[in-house]
């Protein structure tokens, strides 16, 4: 894998160190009852990572599972040119109107034309999708040559794999979705086997390094300082440890 292209923005919004990781876990810990500080958070953390590969400035992206508009928010601020597609209104609805530039798609059959993109985006939808290396197989197919593929998803096995059900998803999803339901009295929102996947890292790993129309560029756990990077190099630890995969590739 190719050392990380250094971006004007990068040196100066964007450190991957002991701090970033311990203010994310911290706002980590509000998303149900905070959701403006734990999302604004991690896009604006998700636009110095990116630029850290690309630089956003005049670049045309687009973000797959965009959502609400947080991402839309923090990476025009940046300078990218952006749009978003996502296959859930309500999420795309949830601070109000859908913001400008975005469509109701799957990210499965993105309805984007081959080679339009400069940046193809997604963070943390791979789990939510039953054929995620699919959806990964179009981000690739958007993107023009010479641009970057970024996406990023939540491990199974890792502490935080069965989402608002963890961490009973050890034993099963369909049961730890059952033990939810009885303990708050409704169902949760990641539906396993219908909103929510086991995927692995391994499994990500393999794609990417096998994806016949892109080179692998980086591959990291998103939220680790620097020099935890290497959980990623041991097998099984690594499902567990990884926490979050990031992929970064280049379209050839």
């Amino acid at each position: 894998m190719s050392a990380a292209i250094p971006s004007p923005l990068s040196a100066v919004r964007w450190t991957a160190d002991l701090g970033r990781a311990l203010r994310l876990f911290k706002a980590f810990g509000v998303e149900q009852t905070d959701p403006d500080l734990f999302y604004g958070t991690l896009a604006d953390d998700s636009v110095g990572q990116l630029s850290e590969y690309v630089d956003l400035r005049g670049a045309r992206m687009l973000d797959v599972g965009g959502g609400p508009g947080y991402f839309a928010d923090a990476f025009r601020e940046a300078g990218a040119t952006y749009y978003a597609i996502d296959s859930d209104l309500g999420e795309l609805s949830g601070r109000g109107e859908p913001v400008e530039g975005t469509v109701l798609g799957s990210g499965m059959a993105l309805p984007v034309g081959d080679a339009q993109v400069d940046v193809c985006f997604s963070s943390n939808v791979l789990e939510h999708v039953p054929d995620p290396w699919l959806m990964a197989d179009e981000l690739v197919r958007v993107t023009r040559p010479g641009g970057t593929i970024f996406l990023s998803y939540t491990g199974w096995w890792g502490l935080h794999g069965g989402h608002e059900t963890a961490p009973w998803h050890f034993l099963g999803g369909h049961r730890a979705a059952r033990r939810y339901e009885r303990r708050h009295g409704h169902p949760p929102k990641n539906k396993f086997g219908e909103s929510l996947f086991p995927i692995t890292v391994a499994g990500g790993l393999r794609w990417a390094r096998a994806c016949a129309d892109a080179d692998l560029v980086a591959a990291l756990p998103r939220y680790h300082p620097r020099w935890a990077y290497g959980v990623l190099a041991v097998p099984g630890v690594r499902e567990f440890a990884t926490w979050n995969l990031v992929l970064v590739l280049r379209r050839r």
